[in-house]
């Protein structure tokens, strides 16, 4: 039973929710709302998110040492992969703060404390798979199109990348490479976190839910997924140190934009809860 807990949540019965058709200025609304959430206090959400740029600062070193710069930019495409999992813990401060709770920041960590921890591991584990996926297809076609030099320096990257004709062809099949990665990710972990915070479903739901809600909402979920990957390319230029406020920022969107596409769990009657006590 341990096991269909984490892939199918805390009934015996699968709970698939309700997903709700949602237009462009929804995706705005939830904008404007996670940037309130992060005005709200953001000293206490810049704190929260500081490991990034002080995690692309210490990458950008080790690849100026080690001549590893080709996976500098999959690196940066590839916090858009493990965003929706990193940004957790803004979720539910995002949460407390829409039911009237204590939102110090130190709240963030009561997530380790859900009962639907198990399942969110296990997507987690899924998008860091991806992750991993996506560097090592990254670096595999580099070494395809230049197997005999890597250069030790950025500036060589580029004008390596820039000035021949595989380093366009690494361009143009790199980027169609990591679109392909982004919209897996976006399809199966658009409100799947969020959804595990809110109601104990399980890993299989999430992510199916996920699904539906991109497929019911094509165009409103792609346009979501352009914002958040032009927002992270931008706080990912200087040194990742925008990071620390776009992360908070689309974190907390993210949570508003779960409750727009997602109908509320109905409260179920009395007699229903008498009867799952009574099974326990």
């Amino acid at each position: 039973m341990a096991n269909f807990h984490v892939i199918g949540g805390a009934t015996e019965v699968l709970e698939h929710p309700t997903i709700r058709k949602i237009s462009l200025a929804d995706l705005m609304d939830a904008l404007k709302r996670g940037m309130s959430d992060f005005w709200a206090k953001p000293s206490h959400y810049v704190l929260l998110t500081l490991i990034y740029p002080l995690v692309g600062i210490v990458l950008a070193v080790w690849m100026s040492g080690y001549h590893t710069w080709p996976l500098l930019y999959p690196l940066m495409g590839g916090f858009a992969l493990i965003g929706p999992f990193a940004a957790i813990g803004l979720y539910e401060i995002s949460r407390r703060r829409e039911l009237g709770l204590d939102t110090s920041w130190v709240h963030a960590f009561e997530v380790l404390r859900s009962p639907a921890i198990a399942s969110i591991a296990a997507v987690g584990v899924f998008l860091f798979a991806v992750f991993t996926f996506w560097l090592t297809t990254a670096q595999g076609l580099y070494q395809s199109l230049f197997p005999a030099s890597t250069p030790d320096q950025l500036g060589a990257l580029v004008n390596q990348v820039l000035t021949t004709p595989e380093g366009w062809t690494l361009l143009i099949v790199g980027n169609l490479l990591g679109l392909a990665f982004a919209i897996i990710t976006l399809c199966t972990t658009v409100v799947a976190f969020p959804l595990l915070l809110d109601r104990d479903v399980g890993a299989y739901v999430a992510v199916t839910t996920s699904i539906r809600a991109v497929l019911k909402n094509p165009i409103p979920m792609f346009a979501w997924g352009l914002i958040v990957a032009i927002g992270l390319a931008l706080g990912s230029l200087p040194l990742f140190v925008g990071l620390a406020v776009v992360i908070p920022i689309f974190g907390h969107a993210t949570w508003h934009l779960y409750r727009k596409v997602i109908e509320p769990a109905a409260a179920p009657a009395p007699a229903t809860r008498r009867r799952t006590s009574r099974a326990k």
